[in-house]
């Protein structure tokens, strides 16, 4: 065993050395080392151990460390995914066949409509030379381009959560088996049993039109609420910090550890002090602070890319910024940062090489759309949006964005097969529900509502607009520090029991959506921890 062990750990290191060597800093990071090989503290007779104790006393120990942390982390999912694709090409009766299939004809569904709009408006789909007057007008407005004229009047959103929601319920999977006679049998006596007990035809006719629940036939596992309780265990455990005035002391001393993983599992506490935020959660996503690295050169090339090329792209990231943020109390004073993160995320070839499309890879297709890969759908710019309370630079605010966007929000807007997709979540989200809110539940189906359709926009929006902002970043707070999106299902469904009493006095979706629509006065943190502590 020791010896498979060995070989083991062997075998991974030789995979990280590899992944790191095709790392954009792997040159900066290599050149470190070797200046320190150089240096007089480097004893070549005993090179191992003196170079060693030189890159721990130097703090490049701890970037190494960082780095590996990240490959870990994204080689974890990336083997995952491997092993699932060639899974799934092996057998013909792939279970989730369907689900994959479905995600190829959303793309291009979606695809069609930004080519049908180009071809509407007259516009080429993979942009052109921006006009020189255009282009002088966009430079000297860059940090003001809510002033920027532009004629928004004949773009509309490609889609909206709406439009990803109808398709998800309209996905039909394969037909189960039949039941057998015994059961069917069983059914009848049941059946006529009912009526014997003067059972009301309202609830037979409801038992008999909706069955089934909007996912059930989709074969995807999902947590119970008992490995929700283990997930999320640290949330409601008896050793909460002593006093809130410690946490600031805390933070900054992990902070100055520059460790990644220290500061990811100081977010699973949720009680992070807002001044330290953006930094934890910039070593989290990536390795700190942008502004000494390439990124500076990248954000620069980005911009330029902006300002010398039109591309459709722009006036959907404008009108959608005006359609969401600009109308938001809590977002409106960051129209003009928003307009410059979205604008310059729409021409980074970076994402979309590095998203791990659930279907197939980007290099293997016909690319056609934004230089991103991400089409502007409603509401993209509110996964950037809270982002801006965290940062004074933009280009800070640009990459920890781009890191949550790539690892997380990217699949809250496609169909995917990902564990923490919204599929999954969405499944996970009627199993809870049905599971631990029975009359609830039963209350929708009476009505004929369908329970996702109340909390969908707020899962695929991962509740941005929709809490407060500082409601909002402990939440996320939490995805960062368990680096899962299930918290999202959990506490909608923590949503819906704390207004359940006012939910059972009405009858209909507008009611209902009228309930639920304002959120100013939910505390994320409280509510988590009552909801996993109840037995």
């Amino acid at each position: 065993m020791e010896e498979l062990r060995d070989a083991s750990i062997h075998h991974t290191a030789q995979k990280l050395a590899v992944a790191i060597k095709s790392l954009k800093n792997y040159d900066d990071i290599l050149k470190k080392v070797q200046i320190l090989a150089c240096s007089p503290g480097v004893d070549k007779h005993d090179l191992r151990n003196t170079l060693e104790d030189a890159i721990k006393s130097t703090g490049l120990e701890t970037e190494i460390r960082n780095v590996v942390f990240h490959l870990v982390r994204n080689t974890l999912n990336t083997e995952a995914k491997s092993l699932e694709t060639k899974a799934s090409s092996s057998y013909s009766n792939d279970p989730l066949g369907y689900l994959r299939r479905s995600a190829v004809q959303w793309d291009r569904r979606v695809r069609k409509s930004l080519n049908a709009m180009c071809a509407e408006l007259s516009m080429p789909l993979q942009g052109q030379p921006r006009a020189v007057m255009d282009r002088d007008e966009m430079i000297s407005k860059w940090d003001e381009l809510s002033n920027y004229t532009i004629d928004l009047s004949n773009y509309r959103p490609v889609y909206a959560p709406k439009d990803l929601l109808d398709v998800l319920l309209s996905l039909k999977g394969p037909q189960k088996p039949k039941q057998d006679t015994e059961f069917v049998y069983i059914k009848k006596i049941f059946f006529y049993f009912s009526i014997s007990m003067r059972i009301t035809k309202r609830t037979l006719l409801f038992h008999r039109q909706v069955p089934n629940w909007e996912f059930s036939h989709i074969e995807m596992p999902v947590k119970n609420l008992f490995k929700l309780r283990v997930l999320f265990g640290e949330l409601f455990r008896k050793e909460r910090s002593t006093t809130n005035l410690d946490l600031p002391s805390q933070c900054k001393r992990i902070l100055d550890t520059k460790q990644a993983p220290l500061c990811q599992h100081f977010l699973k506490k949720g009680e992070t002090p807002a001044p330290f935020r953006g930094e934890l959660w910039s070593y989290v996503l990536s390795h700190g602070n942008f502004m000494d690295g390439q990124e500076c050169d990248h954000w620069a090339r980005l911009r330029n890319k902006v300002l010398t090329t039109d591309h459709i792209v722009d006036k959907l990231i404008f009108k959608d910024i005006q359609l969401t943020a600009s109308n938001d109390d809590q977002y409106f004073v960051f129209e003009d940062v928003l307009y410059q993160i979205m604008l310059c995320f729409s021409r980074d070839t970076e994402i979309a090489s590095q998203i791990q499309f659930e279907t197939y890879p980007v290099k293997g297709r016909n690319y056609d759309g934004p230089p991103s890969g991400v089409v502007p759908f409603h509401g993209i710019c509110m996964f950037a949006a809270p982002f801006c309370y965290l940062f004074d630079s933009s280009i800070n605010l640009y990459f920890t964005f781009r890191a949550f966007y790539i690892r997380y929000c990217h699949r809250l807007t496609t169909i995917n097969t990902h564990p923490q997709g919204i599929v999954s979540l969405c499944l996970l989200f009627e199993k809870l529900l049905q599971a631990h809110e029975p009359s609830l539940w039963s209350h929708f189906r009476e009505l004929q509502i369908q329970p996702i359709r109340v909390v969908f926009k707020w899962l695929m929006r991962a509740f941005s607009g929709h809490l407060p902002p500082d409601q909002l970043l402990i939440l996320w707070d939490l995805i960062l520090g368990y680096d899962s999106l299930e918290i999202l299902s959990l506490f909608a469904i923590i949503i819906l029991s704390f207004r359940k009493e006012s939910l059972m006095q009405v009858n209909t979706l507008d009611n209902i959506e009228a309930i639920l629509a304002d959120l100013s006065s939910i505390k994320v943190l409280p509510l988590i921890q009552l909801a996993l502590s109840r037995e």
